[in-house]
């Protein structure tokens, strides 16, 4: 599902990126044309301009009139030679009429636009015409980026339904998982405890029943905390160092002897609103990643500090590190470099903190064959 999630987000981009760079082709070859027959009409409206300054009295001049009254989308200002206004054409009346110095500013904007078409009256008048963009013409250059806009929109809108979808989905299976391994373990557990009882009736047997309880007491806690998953876990304020130095403890006896644990904290007591099976469960579960990173040798520290309003708890390995190019894809359902395990460990553990905890797990800091460092952050 994830995988396919990725093929979708890139396939819509590169459509999108498509529509854009087609769009954009489009229509600036459009704005071209369109820019090329405004200045033809503009050099129209002033042959004919001119043609009605210099007709004498008696000649017809009906064609030129229309051509000149024409013209009500491009905008025109006149000048004489010394760069007087002296006629404007389809200007804004409004913003004239709330801004005196609204002409100059639009003379500036025109003599950087476009070359004037220069009128000559007679041997010793010339008139200046300087043009802008029609708003057709503006409408036409300013539709790329609303078109982009729309489908930035439009992309968004679709990787949020396919992000929720997708997350919709893996909760789903999450849950159904779950839900069925809590369920499965349920009873061989009440045979196994039943077999217990029987066995410490005997005397000869009470040694290995009580070796087996703690393995029974262990699966019934593992039941527990799969059957947590998909219900809203109820947070009660635990000791954090106590919770953190018990899974440490746990899974010391339980590591090669060439692994060193060291936990270190600058107090005994700092408590959080936490779900203890859960959080015992990520607590385990950075502890066994660090082991396997380790292969058999190595340090594993971790740190528990305490803020104002945070808790952070780093756990440091000194095994093989997280290359940069996978270190935000570790979190990822399936994702592992192991050649066995289903690489959901530190994505349900990420799930916990976050969704169950409303805290963060991140990868603080890893460095190839140096280690890494998964940092929890946990609000007060």
């Amino acid at each position: 599902m994830f995988k396919q999630y990725i093929g979708w987000k890139f396939t819509l981009v590169a459509v999108a990126v498509v529509i854009i760079v087609a769009t954009i082709w489009f229509v600036n070859n459009l704005s071209e044309k369109i820019q090329h027959e405004e200045t033809k009409n503009v050099a129209t409206w002033v042959e004919a301009n001119r043609e009605v300054l210099q007709a004498s009295p008696d000649a017809n001049i009906n064609l030129a009139s229309v051509i000149v009254t024409t013209n009500t989308t491009i905008p025109l200002i006149l000048t004489n030679d010394h760069g007087n206004i002296l006629d404007t054409r389809n200007m804004d009346s409004v913003k004239l009429a709330n801004d005196t110095a609204y002409f100059s500013r639009q003379l500036a904007a025109f003599k950087k636009q476009h070359p004037p078409f220069i009128m000559a009256i007679d041997a010793k008048t010339n008139y200046y015409i300087y043009y802008g963009d029609s708003l057709i013409l503006k409408q036409v250059r300013y539709y790329p980026y609303i078109q982009l806009m729309v489908v930035a929109l439009f992309i968004g809108i679709v990787l949020f339904a396919l992000s929720s979808t997708n997350r919709a989905t893996q909760n789903l299976v999450w849950v159904g998982m779950a839900k069925e391994t809590a369920h499965q373990l349920g009873t061989p557990l009440s045979s196994m405890e039943a077999w217990l009882e029987i066995l410490k009736d005997k005397e000869e047997s009470v040694a290995i029943a009580t070796e087996l309880g703690k393995d029974v007491d262990r699966l019934k806690l593992i039941s527990e905390r799969f059957s947590k998953i998909g219900s809203v876990p109820v947070l009660e304020e635990h000791n954090v160092v106590e919770q953190v130095a018990n899974m440490v403890a746990y899974i010391r006896k339980r590591a090669p002897q060439k692994v060193r644990f060291t936990l270190q904290t600058a107090e005994q007591e700092v408590t959080a609103m936490i779900s203890p099976a859960l959080f015992d469960w990520v607590v385990e579960n950075l502890l066994k990643n660090a082991l396997d990173a380790m292969e058999g040798k190595g340090d594993i520290t971790v740190v528990i500090e305490n803020h104002s309003t945070y808790i952070t708890i780093d756990v440091t390995d000194t095994g093989k590190g997280i290359p940069k190019s996978l270190q935000d894809k570790v979190f990822n359902p399936g994702f592992s470099t192991k050649k066995r395990g289903w690489g959901l460990g530190l994505s349900l553990a990420k799930r916990i903190i976050q969704d169950y905890h409303k805290g963060r797990l991140t990868v603080k800091w890893s460095e190839m064959n140096k280690g890494t460092t998964f940092r929890i952050l946990l609000r007060k």
